[in-house]
Formats: structure tokens, sequence, C-alpha cells
């Protein structure tokens, strides 16, 4: 696959893949300011906002818009995570020049009109109510409220019932015109399309943005709570089980040891330890498994399962065991050569499509990894030994877990750690509800 790097007239760089194969033009991007950038107080401006992108914008109402997107089958999205505004655009190669003018209406002009919006906020208010009462959103939430409490990744990204009612039209406004800059923009193009069409376009559609954002700061943080299991009181006949703990950044010098041992442990769908330990061996789950999580400002392991409330205490015995096994001894060597294996082959199979290219390469740019990490990356694997797996097993799965468990668990409480008080919440009354738990 040959990368481009491309410069347009005004200094914004993208990368490109130019192929004629289809007349498809795929484009992927992501600014640096998200959720993370609410104030502590009103969580889900960055969710709302982002929905309402392609909500109207310029002279075109939210009908209008949408009509004009269909007309011509051009697919344009946007979504908010805790860092990263990310959208994406899909058109044929015919109608290219009009997808990108959407694109740019809807980042410079959006309308934000009154009926859209109350229309957005009704719609994430019950999907919001939908949530308190689900097992596997109650057990997320509260696990993130939980290990980052008093900071932006603590706060649920989509909002909460207080504070959605609360958003108006100017904190929508401050939000797009603080976020929404070049400075902290990553694009890449993929399809039918040539280096200098693609600055020219790149130009057009992202040139009227701010030259540079105006981010709040948002401090590095590590996961707090560990060794805690908070236990959320749900009439249900499963138990959801959410665990996690610090994991390793994607600029650590370790990570790529680190990314194998996940994978053993509990990343490889039907060959990781937990789901042989779990599923295949005692039939407690239907599904288990982890990954790591890399974010602007911390690093993950989280993993999850669902099993029935008088098997939760058995299934969290069994997670805990095999990570500290792990921990302590380390991958056998045919885990280690299997794994390195398939994770060399399987990268693969996730650029299928132009769309899947593009937001590899958006994510390589975010990671900082390089244009040629694509050419790198098997090299990079064959580089760790066996003897690192084992040295970043210690490092990544010895520090404990923070565990929150939805249901009614037989012979499983809450319990407190060295770190802080663990708490019986009632479903509907988790952290987020409650407000920062102490440090």
């Amino acid at each position: 696959m040959n990368i481009e790097r491309v410069v347009s007239p005004l200094g914004i760089e993208a990368w490109l893949v130019s192929d004629r194969t289809l007349p498809l033009i795929a484009v992927d991007f992501a600014f640096l300011g998200s959720a993370d950038q609410d104030p502590q107080d009103k969580p889900g401006i960055a969710h709302m906002a982002t929905s309402l992108l392609d909500d109207g914008a310029g002279p075109f109402d939210a009908n209008a818009f949408h009509d004009r997107l269909e007309r011509k089958a051009i697919e344009l999205s946007f979504r908010a995570g805790r860092d990263y505004l990310r959208g994406t655009l899909r058109t044929l190669a015919e109608n290219r020049d009009e997808a990108f003018d959407d694109l740019r209406l809807a980042l410079t002009e959006p309308r934000f009109d009154a009926d859209a919006v109350e229309r957005m906020r009704a719609q994430i208010v019950s999907r919001l109510r939908r949530e308190m009462v689900s097992p596997n959103d109650m057990a997320s939430r509260d696990w993130w409220a939980t290990a980052f409490p008093g900071h932006p990744y603590g706060q649920p990204v989509s909002g909460t019932l207080e504070s959605v009612p609360a958003i108006t039209v100017d904190d929508l406004k401050s939000y797009t015109r603080r976020a929404l800059a070049r400075d902290n923009l990553k694009i890449a193009v993929v399809g039918d399309i040539d280096a200098a069409t693609a600055a020219r376009l790149i130009d057009r559609t992202f040139g009227a943005l701010p030259a540079k954002a105006e981010l709040k700061p948002v401090a590095p943080v590590v996961a707090q709570g560990l060794g805690r299991r908070v236990v959320i009181d749900l009439d249900v006949p499963q138990a959801v089980v959410n665990f996690g703990g610090p994991g390793i950044a994607r600029s650590d010098p370790d990570f790529m040891a680190a990314y194998i041992v996940n994978h053993i442990l509990g990343g490889g769908a039907f060959s990781s330890r937990l789901y042989l330990e779990v599923r295949e061996k005692r039939g407690l789950a239907y599904g288990i498994s982890d990954s790591l999580l890399w974010l602007d400002r911390s690093a993950l392991l989280l993993g999850h399962t669902a099993t029935r409330a008088d098997a939760t205490a058995q299934t969290i015995e069994i997670i805990e065991r095999e990570i500290n096994r792990l921990a302590q001894d380390g991958p056998t060597e045919a885990e280690f050569v299997k794994a390195k294996t398939y994770l060399k082959g399987a990268f693969a199979l996730g650029l299928d499509t132009s769309n899947r290219i593009a937001s590899q390469l958006v994510q390589m740019q975010l990671d900082n990894l390089g244009i040629d990490y694509m050419e790198r990356r098997a090299g990079l694997i064959d580089a760790v030994t066996l003897a690192d797996a084992k040295r970043v097993a210690k490092r990544l799965l010895g520090g404990g877990l923070l565990m929150t468990i939805v249901g009614r668990p037989h012979g499983v409480s809450s319990s407190e750690s060295a770190g802080g008080g663990g708490h019986f919440a009632k479903p509907g009354q988790t952290p987020a509800s409650r407000g920062p738990e102490p440090r």
C-alpha cells in the first residue's frame, strides 16, 4: 500500500492512498478535544454538538441538508469520544465536489436550529433513561466514574439526565468554535482521487476553520480504585462484570510486548486464557474478553463478561487467578509464538475497505506511529522476545483490578481497597449521578 503525505497550499496535512479500482472516495478525520472539554458540571456538550453537525448547516435546515446528502448518496457521520471528535465522509467520485462542500458546511456553519436541538436532546435523554437500567451501560458508567473521580474521563460522554436538559445552543457553539481548528486536525483520504485534487479539496473543506484550537488543558491521570469491587444492585438473571486497571501507553517502548501479552490473556477471541478457562472448560459465560485502550492522558486494560448470578464469584476468582498467573509466570513459548503469528497476519483483515484504511491512517497519525508504520509493524512484533513478554506481563498485570458488577451476584459484595471506600449503589444511582467520589 502506497501512503502519500499531502500538504495543501494552506499547510494542512493529510495522508492519501490513491486507488482507482472503484469510483469511491473515503475520508476520515479527527479533532483533538471532545468530551474531555466538557465542563465538570455539564457533561454531554461535545456529544450533542457532534450529533447535530449534520442536522442542518449553512443555508440548509435539517431536512434540506439530509435530502442534499441522500440525493447524491453521500454518507457523512460524526461521533464524539473521550479525547477526539471523529468524522467520516464517503462518496462516489463523481459527486466529490458537492460531498466535500457538505462536509465544509457541517464543520464551519452548523446551524443548531432550535427544533433540531430539541429533537436531539429528546433522543439523548430517551437513550440515557434506557441506559440507567441497562446492566452493561451501568457497569461501564460506574467503572469509569470510579476509576477517574473528578477527571473528565470519569464523566459519561453522552452526558447525564441532569446535564443534557441544561445544555444551551451557546454551549454547542462555544464547543465547536474552540475545538474545530486546523492545528488539532488529522486527515486521511482513500480512493479515486489524486494528490493535487485532494490538496485542493482539503483546503476548500477545512481551510475556513480557525488556525488554532482553544482547548482547556487536561491532566494526565492513572486509574484509581484498584482492588475494589463495586456491586450495583439490579434484579436481573445474570451479573455483568467489568474489570480493568492501568495499561501501557501507545508511545511506551513496552507497548508491543503488552499487546502480545494482552492477546494471550483475553484479546484472542477463541484462544485466550480467559476464554478457555471461563467458557470452554467451565461454561460460565458465553464470552469474555479484554483489550488495551490507550487514551490521550491515560492507558487502560479493560475487560468484560456476563455470567449467572450463582456463578459470579467463581468467574471473578478465575479472572483474578489467570491474571495473577500470567503476571507471575508470563506466557509459555507456545502461546507467545502463536500470538505473534496471529497478530502479524490478522492486521491486514482490518484493511479490507477504503473506510477502514482511512480510519487506520488517522489512528496512526493520532498515535504518532509514522507514515511507514504498516511496513515496520511485523518487525516490531518480531523484535519482542519471550523474556520481554514475561517482564511486561508483570508490569501490565501486577497492579490489581477495579471491578464493577451489576446484578445480584451470589457471594460477591462491594469491597474497599487501600485507596478508598466501597459503596453499594442502586439502579440509577451511579458515581456519575452522585457526583465525584473523593480522591
